[in-house]
């Protein structure tokens, strides 16, 4: 059991330090280099953002919708479900109201027994 836990406790130490060791990253070229973009190119790219942005409301606005049909759909079936138990409850007690009333009359039409001595 000691090895188990030493092998254990070694494992972690392990994992915490190769955790710690600085991730390597590429080398960037200086900013002064990078391309200058030409007023079409910049028109391109704006336009391609706006018809990202657009279409990104559509779906975004198409999903609202699903979301409400779904919450709607799930109402009325909450309703339904509501409906249902209440009407069972009150067939269920009419039904206990018919078999009281029948065993009541079933026990007045039966004359009492008759005691002999």
């Amino acid at each position: 059991m000691n090895k188990f836990i030493a092998t254990l406790i070694a494992g972690l130490f392990a994992t915490a330090a190769f955790a710690q060791t600085p991730a390597t990253t590429p080398a960037t070229a200086p900013a002064s280099s990078a391309p200058v973009k030409s007023t079409a190119a910049v028109k391109a790219d704006a336009k391609k953002t706006e018809t990202v942005a657009k279409a990104d409301a559509k779906e975004s606005k198409a999903d609202a919708k699903a979301d409400a049909k779904e919450a709607k759909a799930e109402a009325d079936a909450k309703k339904d479900v509501a409906s249902a138990k209440a009407d069972a409850k009150v067939s269920k007690a009419k039904a206990h109201h018919k078999a009281a009333k029948a065993k009541a009359e079933a026990a007045a039409s039966t004359p009492a027994p008759v005691v002999s001595k």
